[in-house]
């Protein structure tokens, strides 16, 4: 008669984590492991039969190994290992004797914090790259000035102001690791007060009217007759609209017009959907379908370069930039559209961006109408 499970097995049957009881016993004699007992987290996970054998779910031979330590040794054991499927898991398996022949097994998804740590490890990666560029320029012009341009003032001008330039991208980048880093951290509380979009965009226009000036650009926006205002927190708001008109402005070519206009009333699949024929689409950001039924957006476009299609599902990761952005004076942090995604994600909306090349791009942002 095999044994029971745990005294009141209902408070394994609700934890998270799967949970099973495995035999390793038939009177005194070794026998091929079952489980005799699996929670609802393991029986799920591993579409279990009753008293099923337990290589039929785990045929990773070190966590084996580790369970049959447990059931003859008497031995605790731990085992990190991977699971390939439609996708890719990383599991810590614990495994603990119960005595008379059986074992606990216990495995903790560590995929989520395996990606964290990867990303961090590549957010470093990035940021120390990106940092380092503006600081060996900075250094290579400074001994430069110590050397033979010490005497020469125009020489010493012209490093000076590549300098300052430097200074102002490193300044640049800071700010902006340190801004993503803050929302980051709050993302998941949701924003409190209202925003009138249509004020927050013409404060925006104006604080840049400098830049718009620079490059002659024309901004066609028409505030609309009606209510624009949404829940959110002001300061991010204003953020996203800055980061996608001052990009326009950038690439719009010199004396060229540009536009950002505001649509109310918009369902989920009218404020994803695309305008122009034959250019990319891709949703960079989509709210839960079970949220708001109504959003108003926010389009800003431009007829600039455009974006191969291929580029634009990589667009918000942090530090990317597409070829044609890396380099002259349209050159970013490659964190703009990062900081985007994530205020748009704290305020329950959505992020799009549509292009081709040679036909200029399109950035939308919605938000769910109150």
């Amino acid at each position: 008669m095999p044994p029971s499970p745990p005294a009141d097995p209902a408070i394994l049957e609700h934890l998270p984590d799967p949970v099973m009881v495995v035999e390793g016993r038939g009177g005194d004699e070794p026998v091929d492991p079952r489980i005799t007992f699996a929670n609802a987290a393991a029986r799920e996970l591993f579409q279990l039969t009753p008293n099923a054998r337990l290589i039929t779910a785990i045929r990773h031979p070190r966590v084996l190994a580790a369970v049959e330590a447990s059931l003859f040794d008497a031995a605790e054991r731990e085992v990190a290992y991977d699971a390939v499927g439609a996708q890719d898991r990383h599991w810590l398996a614990l495994s603990r004797p119960l005595g008379e022949g059986r074992a606990l097994l216990i495995l903790r998804d560590q995929t989520d914090a395996r990606r964290s740590e990867r990303l961090r490890a590549d957010f470093l990666a990035n940021a120390s790259h990106e940092l380092r560029t503006p600081l060996a320029s900075l250094s290579g012009f400074i001994e430069t000035l110590r050397g033979h341009a010490r005497d020469d003032p125009a020489a010493r001008e012209h490093f000076l102001t590549i300098m300052h330039g430097q200074a102002e991208r490193m300044a640049r980048l800071i700010d902006d690791l340190l801004s993503l880093s803050r929302i980051e951290l709050n993302e998941h509380i949701a924003p409190s007060g209202t925003v009138d979009l249509a004020g927050a965009t013409a404060d925006v226009i104006s604080a840049l009217a400098p830049q718009i000036a620079e490059r002659s650009v024309r901004v066609e926006f028409t505030p609309p007759t009606e209510p624009a205002s949404v829940e959110g927190d002001r300061d991010q708001i204003v953020q996203v609209l800055q980061n996608l008109v001052a990009n326009a402005v950038k690439y719009t070519p010199v004396g060229g017009t540009m536009s950002v206009e505001i649509t109310h009333g918009l369902t989920l699949e009218a404020a994803m959907a695309g305008r122009s024929e034959g250019a990319g689409r891709q949703s960079l950001l989509t709210p839960d379908r079970q949220g708001a039924e109504r959003y108003i957006a926010v389009r800003v476009s431009d007829p600039g370069p455009g974006i191969a299609r291929q580029h634009l599902p990589r667009l918000s990761e942090r530090f990317y930039r597409a070829p044609g952005q890396k380099s002259g004076a349209a050159a970013g942090t490659g964190l703009g559209l990062a900081i985007v995604k994530h205020i748009m994600n704290r305020h329950r909306g959505g992020l799009a961006v549509e292009s081709a090349e040679g036909a200029g791009s399109a950035f939308t942002v919605y938000f769910p109408a109150p």
